[in-house]
């Protein structure tokens, strides 16, 4: 028996003997073998990338892609980050490129400042207190082109707009917004992106092999092998909360995660969710084989500043073993990491949670399991919202051994929202924030 299904029984047991609730939830929470996460977790080492022109990275890659990079240093590289097999080193891959958001007669346009940025799997290693970088990998299409990180369809995806959001920019259907990212055995990498949302397959040196999206969504024209295999449920995904998350099992399975409630049936639906979905997929099969209701602790025992349930949203999953994960449950200013366990019997794949007329949706159930659907069961390791030295906005963390996990974080390329994020000269005003890599020593093991 799992040691999850142990804690059910616990739990069942304890029912019958009149346990109070509370002391209830704590089993549950906390398996057969662990008790509340220690306060003692502590940072013992933090590590800064240094500043580099966006321009002179990006035309190293792909000469003559960036003609003016406004002022923006190469960031964003907090999307996600995987361990590259020598101590210190790392994958990290960029997000879709320095964007904002600048309201016009009362609606906001989605900004690409550096509209010819083209989203890069970096490799870097934390040196003392630098990070630095070792080599960058640009995706590409099929014949070489850069995918670009530009919206992909008019009616789904926000309309792509110049810095000062006066100028509308062309969709292009082979852009992608990729944050998570592992490297398989052969050398090439997977990647998620929350455009789709989608997962994709590229090679050692980032040509798109194939990229998979949910059942229904034509992406014409694009420059690449599309497949339509992902639960088309996931067409309901909500603006720039697609895949964030990807995690590799010691199998070679591949776990997803969307990063927010589906707007199932509607938008008001998905905000007011603590219900979000992981996926498991095949790399055998090329397909997905599990889904599984996820659930998120209330906004306010995340991030005790924070009260609407809309800013909960999962960054990242690590393998830690097995089918063991850790789970990143956060919003910008906080985030605490959860324990799980992935048991096919509480796959809901195919099920009618997969079917967007079904009514009430699972994102609409106050009490999931109380409607009879299986929610893995978790346990808390680390509240990094305790832990000092800990900076916002962490998007990736990654293994490092038993006991000490590295983080980084997603600083936007320095960008903020609004119409000051740029001077009158069309220079960025940069936020100051940096891109960080820190690493958390656990109490205990993982």
């Amino acid at each position: 028996m799992s040691p999850l299904a142990t804690g059910r029984r616990r739990v069942q047991r304890s029912v019958a003997a009149g346990v109070p609730l509370a002391v209830l939830a704590a089993l549950v929470a906390a398996g057969p073998a662990a008790g509340a996460p220690s306060e003692d977790a502590r940072v013992v080492r933090t590590a800064t990338l240094g500043d580099l022109p966006l321009g002179t990275f990006s035309n190293g890659l792909l000469p003559g892609t960036v003609d003016d990079d406004r002022g923006v240093d190469l960031g964003g590289i907090g999307s996600d980050i995987y361990p590259a097999g020598r101590k210190g080193e790392f994958w990290t891959i960029t997000d879709r490129g320095p964007n904002g958001q600048i309201k016009v007669g009362g609606t906001k346009r989605r900004t690409f400042p550096v509209p010819g940025f083209d989203p890069a799997i970096v490799k870097i290693r934390v040196s003392g207190d630098s990070v630095k970088v070792l080599d960058a990998i640009p995706l590409t299409t099929s014949s070489g082109k850069p995918v670009t990180g530009l919206s992909n369809l008019a009616g789904r995806d926000e309309a792509p707009y110049s810095y000062d959001a006066t100028t509308p920019l062309s969709y292009n259907p082979n852009g992608l917004d990729t944050e998570g990212i592992v490297r398989a055995a052969d050398g090439s990498f997977w990647l998620v992106d929350e455009y789709g949302p989608s997962l994709v397959h590229v090679s050692a040196r980032g040509r798109v092999l194939v990229r998979y999206v949910p059942k229904g969504l034509e992406l014409t024209g694009a420059d690449y092998p599309v497949v339509q295999s992902l639960p088309a449920v996931l067409l309901h995904r909500k603006i720039n909360r697609g895949f964030e998350g990807l995690a590799q099992l010691p199998c070679g399975d591949l776990v997803m995660a969307l990063q927010s409630p589906l707007s199932l049936p509607d938008a008001d639906a998905g905000n007011a969710s603590r219900t979000t979905r992981l996926l498991r997929f095949s790399t055998k099969k090329r397909a997905v084989t599990a889904e599984y209701a996820y659930r998120f602790d209330p906004v306010d025992v995340v991030d005790p500043s924070e009260d609407d349930t809309s800013e909960l949203k999962i960054s990242s999953v690590v393998a830690v073993g097995g089918d063991r994960l850790l789970v990143e449950e956060r919003t910008d200013k906080a985030a605490r990491l959860q324990l799980i366990r992935l048991d096919r019997r509480e796959n809901i794949l195919g099920s009618v949670w997969d079917d967007d007329t079904t009514s009430p949706s699972l994102e609409q159930l106050d009490d999931p399991a109380a409607a009879g659907v299986p929610v893995p069961a978790k346990r808390l390791v680390v509240d990094l919202g305790k832990v000092a030295g800990v900076p916002g906005k962490i998007e990736g963390v990654a293994r490092v051994d038993h006991d000490t996990l590295a983080l980084i974080n997603d600083n936007d390329f320095g960008m903020t929202d609004g119409a000051g994020a740029f001077d009158a000269q069309g220079r960025l005003v940069d936020s100051g924030i940096e891109t960080t890599v820190t690493y958390v020593r656990l109490p205990r093991g993982i």
